[in-house]
């Protein structure tokens, strides 16, 4: 896993994209404040400009550094979340601009799993994190469910856990308002 992490981290630096296990899905990243890195990953995965990805952190402190005030309810839904929880968070900064959603929000989901934590914990910046597949295409549930395309277009792919057989799970997600508006994206 060290070795995987280290060239990861190597690749980010460099505005690489690799392929990942993350938390929930395998997924594809990038450095979350490099713009031109967003940019490709974007046409890696033929996204929408409109439609914006989601970061993770390893530390639930982090988030005052990516989003303008943190609604009163967000750190209790962290802590008392059984499964990850993508949080969309009004006001976005510090942030690749091609991240930001065009109502100003981020999606921020803090990580506990070990690969992935330890990677942003050497890497020290944000991870873009969002599905291996192109747009519109089944969510690859595992490893062996992403395609070659995808598999050809980044920089690295990280060998840790590419052989488990079982299926990840997407993470809930939640859009928080200021004044501690719940909306459910996904259950």
């Amino acid at each position: 896993m060290n070795e995987d992490i280290n060239k990861a981290v190597q690749i980010l630096q460099k505005g690489g994209i690799i392929l990942y296990p993350a938390d929930t899905i395998w997924g594809l990243g990038c450095d979350a404040v490099n713009e031109n890195a967003v940019a490709r990953l974007f046409e890696i995965k033929k996204r929408q400009k409109e439609k914006s990805m989601l970061i993770l952190l390893n530390n639930p402190s982090l988030i005052y550094s990516y989003v303008e005030k943190i609604p009163d309810t967000a750190l209790d839904i962290i802590e008392i979340s059984q499964k990850p929880i993508t949080i969309i968070y009004p006001g976005a900064k510090n942030l690749a601009p091609g991240l930001i959603a065009e109502d100003g929000s981020i999606g921020i989901r803090i990580t506990q799993e070990e690969f992935t934590y330890k990677l942003l914990q050497k890497f020290k910046k944000p991870l873009v994190s969002t599905s291996a597949n192109i747009a519109g295409e089944k969510t690859p549930l595992n490893f062996n469910e992403i395609s070659d395309e995808i598999k050809e277009k980044v920089d690295y792919i990280v060998k840790y856990r590419q052989n488990e057989k079982t299926n990840g799970v997407s993470s809930s997600i939640i859009k928080l308002g200021l004044n501690n508006e719940v909306k459910v994206i996904r259950e």
